[in-house]
């Protein structure tokens, strides 16, 4: 499997925790900007004519705060440059406060099938202090214009004085709102953010804390028919992700736009953070990558392992064998052992128990070599 990511750089207002390529100010070179992705798009469709994508999912930013027909001249040049196949999965992500009928018109007529709501919290407080652009009410909105289609929810923990019954609450909104498709994730405070002030002053919730806020999202949603696969990603049958999938089995993806990354061929390489530098590259015919390495020996096996145990259904011993000519269960029998108590191991498969799928980086640190 592969995909293909596609960074919008634009959004209405900056979240106090977002520390993506997204620029408020410059919403105004979006033309601009798209005309140089489609011709990125087109340079890269041929340098990439051989492989075959199964996924495209445009994120950011927020890619629906720019005119739809920008998102639609997108998935028209992917398609006309790329070989995409007939079904594929097609993800956009959305803000509530920025979605209309129009839009979701405009967006389905082009195969748009999945669409990621970012909810974050059901409580106008907390979406005010994360300056975030719309309510709990536009939400609702937002699920009953995309009703009957396949769309995801982002919420997020370990918020100010967050409690248990508020990530509940939350859940029980996205629910209640028709998801089939949530993802949790604790809110990391980033250098350079404004909320990395309040982490300095100790006013978000402690690791412990947020651990628990996280048992208490994996329960609510376990009952109410969502199944964890992957740490953050929570599903209702057949509802998984095949794009975010497609990352953690370590498969191929060719990102384009600002920011966007790329692992193709064992090299994983990187575009510049710059609108306007990646602009002038491109009007310069040249691709805009800042960053190149090729991802290969111990590095490549442990990407694999680290990337494989972010999943319930964990990594493949016979895979791992195959891809890199080693035996797993005798080159890492040290780390096996010391982590015995955290893991299930059959000669076949490893797996992180599921009650220590939260602290997995601990786990995983110690198969690095």
């Amino acid at each position: 499997m592969s995909g293909i990511y596609v960074h919008v750089p634009f959004c209405k207002s900056k979240c106090t925790y977002c520390d993506f390529a997204s620029y408020p100010e410059k919403l105004a070179k979006a033309e601009s900007y798209f005309a140089c992705l489609y011709r990125e798009i087109k340079g890269r469709g041929m340098q990439l004519k051989d492989k075959v994508f199964d996924t495209v999912y445009i994120g950011g930013g927020t890619p629906s705060i720019v005119d739809a027909d920008l998102i639609v001249g997108t998935l028209r040049q992917i398609r006309n440059c790329f070989n995409l196949t007939k079904n594929a999965e097609i993800t956009i992500e959305i803000n509530p406060g920025t979605i209309t009928e129009e839009k979701v018109k405009k967006y389905k007529s082009v195969g748009i099938n999945r669409f990621s709501i970012g909810l974050q919290t059901g409580f106008n407080d907390q979406l005010e202090r994360l300056n975030r652009i719309h309510t709990a009410k536009d939400f609702l909105l937002c699920t009953n214009l995309l009703k009957g289609e396949n769309y995801s929810a982002d919420v997020l923990i370990g918020l100010h004085d967050q409690t248990a019954e508020q990530v509940q609450k939350t859940l029980q909104l996205a629910i209640a709102g028709g998801v089939s498709h949530v993802s949790v994730y604790a809110l990391t405070p980033e250098v350079g953010t404004p909320i990395y002030s309040d982490y300095l002053n100790g006013l978000l919730p402690s690791d412990d804390e947020t651990a628990e806020l996280y048992e208490t999202a994996k329960n609510y949603l376990k009952e109410n028919g969502f199944e964890m696969y992957e740490v953050s990603n929570f599903a209702k049958k057949g509802y998984e992700s095949k794009h975010n999938m497609n990352y953690w089995e370590r498969g191929e993806y060719i990102g384009v736009g600002v920011s966007a990354s790329s692992f193709i061929d064992g090299r994983r390489f990187t575009n510049s953070y710059s609108v306007e530098e990646y602009m002038n590259a491109i009007i310069l015919n040249k691709f805009p990558e800042i960053s190149s390495e090729k991802i290969e020996g111990e590095d490549a096996e442990f990407e694999f392992i680290m990337l494989a145990l972010r999943t319930k259904k964990g990594m493949s011993v016979t895979k791992f064998n195959a891809l890199f000519g080693e035996d797993f269960a005798k080159k890492y029998a040290k780390a096996l052992q010391k982590e015995a108590k955290y893991i299930d191991f059959d000669g076949e498969t490893l797996k992180i128990k599921e009650e220590y799928m939260y602290v997995q980086n601990s786990i995983i640190t110690e198969f690095m070599n």
